[in-house]
């Protein structure tokens, strides 16, 4: 997808011809491809409902998760089918280091509250990763969340730490789909 802040969902059924779409989030009932969304501070999101088949990879920044993406997502997945949605939330640039002016913190906190906070110099900051769990775990999808501050952490590319371009990724493809109580 070419990510672009927004809150746009797109349906994969294959590989793209042509130039992709400018998406924030795509989904999929095939098995055929992967689906990969690249961040450096930004907050990655894979989702999958394993019995029914459906999966979704999610570039959620501060733009994408004050526009409800993941929530997008979801409606995209139960659309498909899915009814049982589990998340991994990846990595990103953590509340202490995501500085912002008050009033953008004030905008997040009205989106989630616990999207609200202080930055290590105790100026407004905003934790783009806990807004999003917190409005996925609003729409009852089983969350696990890696944590890790993309600034803080040599080991993930941080363009506010490096003030260069690069990305890490994260990638989800479906697999047989899985049966009620089955192994």
């Amino acid at each position: 997808m070419s990510q672009c802040h927004g809150s746009d969902i797109a349906l994969v059924d294959g590989p793209w011809q042509g130039e992709p779409p400018s998406v924030d989030g795509i989904v999929t009932t095939s098995k055929d491809v992967a689906l990969a969304v690249l961040v450096a501070d930004c907050t990655p999101v894979l989702l999958v409902d394993r019995v029914v088949g459906v999966a979704a990879a999610v570039h959620a920044g501060r733009p994408g998760m004050l526009q409800g993406i993941v929530g997008r997502a979801v409606d995209a997945m139960t659309d498909l089918g899915a009814r049982s949605i589990s998340a991994v939330v990846g990595p990103s640039v953590c509340g202490r280091c995501y500085e912002v002016p008050e009033q953008l913190r004030a905008q997040a906190a009205k989106v989630s509250p616990v999207a609200a906070s202080v930055s290590w110099q105790g100026t407004p900051a905003i934790d783009v990763a806990a807004g999003v769990v917190d409005q996925l775990q609003a729409r009852s999808v089983a969350v696990q969340w890696i944590w890790g501050c993309s600034r803080e952490s040599e080991e993930l590319f941080s363009y506010r730490r490096q003030h260069r371009t690069g990305r890490f990724a994260g990638v989800i493809r479906l697999l047989e789909a899985h049966t009620e109580g089955g192994v």
